[in-house]
């Protein structure tokens, strides 16, 4: 298993830097004129910047990454691969998951307000309940699309966003977030890929996305943007669970030198509950175990959303995430049952004790009496 280290895709003109800064403070302002440059250039720039980041990284710091970063799901592409990519005028597509769920109703409101993005439409299987808000920015820097994929359940996918462009939209999303993720936890889990265009059908090859020119590619770029999701949803369970297992360490500690349990019955409780709200998001409330019912009257989307499910190890993961919950759930059992034999013990000492004081008085009033 390898760790994964994520590009740093940051450079972009000053200028357009100022100007994405000054439109998300003021969003009433009116919008400024297009700026266009050369994708070749900005590419270069990306390089360069790349370059520059891997030079200042030191042995220590490499050290430190490593013990604080969790293992990669998967064999992660080579820095120099993507390097080479980005020479040729492949983009960035990234995926965050920062909270349990979105308001999309008033994130739509608030995007119009804005001015900054058009919303094209929103995705799902049912009409009465839309799941995804699809915008594309207005204001272009080259003639790629900007295109921004915010799902329901709490995950944002963005295409051809720089960094800059990424954290203004996470800082706009805080508003409409319900119950929010921890930041670190957030940054951790995402997931970067690259991707270009394709003459012909859409696909994923060498590590890497390809969309066709047609009218289907926002259709394309939905299905690579909900597998993403769902890797980086499923990323943030799987730390969730990790931190459960080390929050009960110590217990198990206690159950293998036969001391004393240091753990109260509502503590227990509680952490049995977050098992199986864990479990219940896993398996019944996320596609993690089936393909959504948007791919059924879309077959020819069906089959690259299973092969970018693959590619993140999605099925592979959530059987080990249940391996794992199924582990947690026989420990929090069996902690549960121990506990619950002490108090049964105290509860019959304490009906022992009752007896016996009720015995005493009775002796006491039977000498009184004949004594």
């Amino acid at each position: 298993m390898m760790y994964r280290i994520k590009p740093a895709i940051t450079v972009i003109p000053l200028v357009y830097k100022r100007l994405i800064s000054n439109l998300f403070e003021k969003p009433s302002c009116s919008g400024p004129s297009r700026i266009r440059h050369k994708n070749s250039t900005r590419n270069d720039s990306l390089v360069k910047d790349i370059g520059k980041r891997c030079r200042c990284i030191s042995s220590s710091s490499i050290m430190k990454l490593h013990e604080n970063t969790q293992l990669k799901k998967r064999p992660r592409r080579k820095l120099e691969d993507e390097v080479g990519k980005l020479e040729n005028g492949y983009l960035p597509v990234t995926a965050f998951a920062t909270a349990e769920e979105y308001e999309l109703e008033r994130l739509l409101i608030a995007l119009r307000n804005q001015n900054l993005y058009e919303p094209k439409l929103f995705l799902s299987s049912e009409d009465n309940d839309p799941n995804v808000l699809h915008v594309t920015a207005k204001y272009k820097v080259d003639n790629e699309s900007r295109d921004v994929y915010f799902f329901r359940q709490g995950t944002v996918v963005l295409w051809n966003c720089t960094d800059l462009e990424n954290n203004n939209i996470l800082r706009f999303l805080k508003q409409f977030e319900q119950d929010a993720y921890d930041e670190s936890t957030v940054l951790e889990e995402s997931e970067t890929m690259l991707y270009n265009s394709s003459e012909s059908t859409a696909k994923l090859k060498n590590n890497s996305f390809y969309v066709s020119k047609n009218e289907d590619a926002d259709l394309e770029k939905y299905t690579f943007s909900n597998a993403m999701s769902l890797s980086v949803k499923l990323g943030i369970w799987e730390a969730c669970l990790e931190r459960y297992i080390e929050s009960m360490a110590y217990v198990t500690d206690n159950l293998k030198k036969g001391t004393r349990l240091k753990i109260s019955r509502p503590v227990m409780l509680r952490k049995t509950g977050e098992l199986f709200a864990l479990r219940h998001l896993i398996n019944l409330s996320s596609d993690l175990l089936d393909v959504p019912d948007f791919y059924w009257d879309r077959e020819q989307l069906e089959p690259l959303y299973q092969q970018t499910c693959a590619y993140f190890s999605i099925n592979r993961r959530t059987r080990v995430m249940n391996e794992k919950l199924n582990h947690c759930v026989e420990l929090a059992d069996l902690i549960s049952s121990n506990l619950n034999e002490k108090h049964h013990v105290r509860l019959e000492w304490m009906i022992i004790i009752l007896i016996m004081v009720e015995v005493g008085f009775e002796i006491l009033h039977y000498a009184d009496k004949f004594l």
